[in-house]
Parts: C-alpha cells; sequence; structure tokens
C-alpha cells in the first residue's frame, strides 16, 4: 500500500464523499475511487459502503481510519524532523475561509508564507463558518477565516480582527430610511433578507432576536452581501449587513445602526492549540498582515483586542 492511497481513504472517510474528496485531495473522482479499490483488495476488505449516497465506514473500514491517520502522520513527521535540522518547512496547509469573504490581510499573509516557505503545500477552502470551525476540530482544516458571535469557539485559539454592529440597509424611499432610531422590533414589520443559518452573521440576529423574543419573517436568505443589497434596493425586504459591509451600498441603500442589537457580528481566525511549524510560521505572518503586532499575539489566546484588519467587506459572517 501507499501513503497516497491512505491519504485518500482518510479523505473520503472524512468527507462522507468521494466527489468531495477528490476535491480535496486535487485529483480526479475516478482517480480516488480506482486508488481507493486497489487499497481495499490489498487489505482483502471493502473499506466503504457504497450502498448509499453518502461514503460510509465499514466495520474493517472505522479499524483502518485510526491506523492510516497514524501512518500519515508519522510520515509527516519524518519530513518535518528533516525539516527541522535544514531550517526548511514542508508539508501541507489548510486555510478555510467564509464564503466570498475578500480579506486582503490574509491573502497579504498568505502570499508571504509561501514566498519564506515554497516547501508548504497552501489549500484554500470556502465554506461557511459552523463548517469550518467544525473542520478544525476534527483537523481538517489549520486555520479558519470565520464569522461568529464569540470571540472563540469552545476548544480553539482564537483572535478577533474585526467587531461590528449590526445593521439594517433599506432603500431611500423605505419608511426606515430616514428614522433616527431603528430598533429589532421594528424590523418585524417588514420582510427580512438575511445570512443562511450557520453563518456568524445569522447567528448574531437570531440571538438578538431570540433574546427580545421576537420572531421576524425572514423572506429571503442569501450567502452573499451583493444579492443581499441587490434584493434590498429592489423592495424585496431589509438587508442586515455588518457595518462594513453596508458602508459598499451607500450608493443606493440606507444604512442604520440597529440600536437595541448590543451582540457584535465578529471576524476571527481560528485554529488548534497544537499545531505545527507551518500553522506557528502562518500565523506569524497574518499578525504582521493584519496589524504588525497588534494582531495575533504567539501563542495568541482568545478574546485578543482586534487589529487592524484593513479587510474589505466580509460577503459571509
Amino acid at each position: 500500500m501507499e501513503l497516497r492511497q491512505l491519504a485518500y481513504f482518510v479523505a473520503v472517510a472524512e468527507e462522507q464523499n468521494f466527489t468531495r474528496a477528490a476535491e480535496r485531495v486535487h485529483i480526479s473522482q475516478s482517480g480516488v475511487s480506482a486508488q481507493i479499490r486497489q487499497l481495499e483488495r490489498e487489505l482483502g476488505a471493502e473499506l466503504f459502503d457504497r450502498s448509499a449516497r453518502t461514503a460510509t465506514l465499514t466495520a474493517a473500514g472505522a479499524a483502518a481510519l485510526a491506523p492510516a491517520r497514524a501512518a500519515l502522520a508519522a510520515a509527516a513527521a519524518v519530513g518535518q524532523a528533516v525539516g527541522d535540522v535544514a531550517g526548511v518547512i514542508r508539508g501541507r496547509i489548510t486555510v478555510g475561509m467564509v464564503v466570498g469573504c475578500t480579506v486582503t490581510p490574509l491573502f497579504d499573509a498568505l502570499a508571504a508564507f509561501h514566498r519564506a516557505h515554497p516547501g508548504v503545500e497552501i489549500a484554500l477552502l470556502e465554506d461557511n463558518s459552523d463548517r469550518l470551525v467544525q473542520g478544525v476540530r476534527a483537523g481538517a482544516v489549520d486555520v479558519a477565516l470565520i464569522g461568529t458571535a464569540t470571540s472563540a469557539p469552545a476548544g480553539l485559539e482564537a483572535l478577533t480582527l474585526v467587531s461590528e454592529r449590526l445593521v439594517v440597509a433599506v432603500p431611500p424611499d423605505h419608511p426606515l430610511a430616514h428614522r433616527r432610531r431603528v430598533t429589532l422590533r421594528d424590523l418585524t414589520d417588514h420582510p427580512v433578507i438575511c445570512m443562511p443559518a450557520g453563518t456568524g452573521l445569522r447567528t448574531v440576529f437570531d440571538q438578538a432576536c431570540a433574546a427580545q423574543r421576537l420572531q421576524p419573517v425572514i423572506a429571503l436568505q442569501a450567502g452573499a452581501a451583493d444579492a443581499m443589497a441587490d434584493l434590498a434596493a429592489r423592495g424585496l425586504g431589509v438587508a442586515v449587513l455588518s457595518e462594513s459591509m453596508a458602508e459598499s451600498y451607500r450608493d443606493r441603500l440606507n444604512p442604520r445602526v440597529i440600536e437595541d442589537v448590543d451582540i457584535p457580528a465578529l471576524l476571527c481566525l481560528v485554529w488548534r492549540a497544537a499545531h505545527g511549524p507551518a500553522v506557528r510560521e502562518l500565523l506569524a505572518h497574518a499578525r504582521r498582515a493584519f496589524g504588525g503586532g497588534r494582531g495575533l499575539p504567539e501563542p495568541a489566546a482568545a478574546g485578543d483586542d482586534p487589529g487592524d484588519s484593513r479587510a474589505s467587506h466580509p460577503e459571509e459572517q
């Protein structure tokens, strides 16, 4: 058996889907399937039950998963041990990012990290915040930029980069457009356009509504701020955004801070406390990119003060 076969096996086991696993390891689905079949022939047992839409582990597959992970970790440790002696960092790092989020300092950090450590392969994964947090906890994602309502998801290290109020964005002729004060209860009189469940922005909004026992009508959901702004500009509802997101649409929408929502929408970097040198180096580059020392401390602790993000509006918090 080969290490790549074990890597494909672990990817399918974690993704529970051959197509997603193939995207993760950057080869075709047929290539992953062929290598898994070859591994099963060598082991003399089927590793996956393929009868359903999801690829679930058989008893043999479940027994093989931990040793496969251990073998991959051991192989990575061999390369890292040699790299440590030579002063070279090698391997692969997976960086997660909320869908549609354009945060220039993060891209600057990745570029600087790549120049300094060309031996490390960088994989970028987009998803919603809840699934990214799950990925970091499971070890499938090394560092993730997420939107959240809490400064530190349980069990992870975190740094808050952006902390903003929620706003409602409406066309100039909307009844709320010229109100001096807008409250959460005011929104219950209008259809609401919001991010989908599982995003940080939606979590903040839902928690604020629950605290006041309000049930606004979520008329439309969109995962990108541009789509939400377009819908609101056409009079289909009032868009709930963060302050920086709403600023981009002042040419057609009037943003009003929702005065009685005290929970901020946060943009954070999260990672596991136990991490290797590649993650440590990427965090160092992120510290510089996000504020020249005001950002990521080493080691970083949850709840630190935000640095200067210089981020354009997050499209999915």
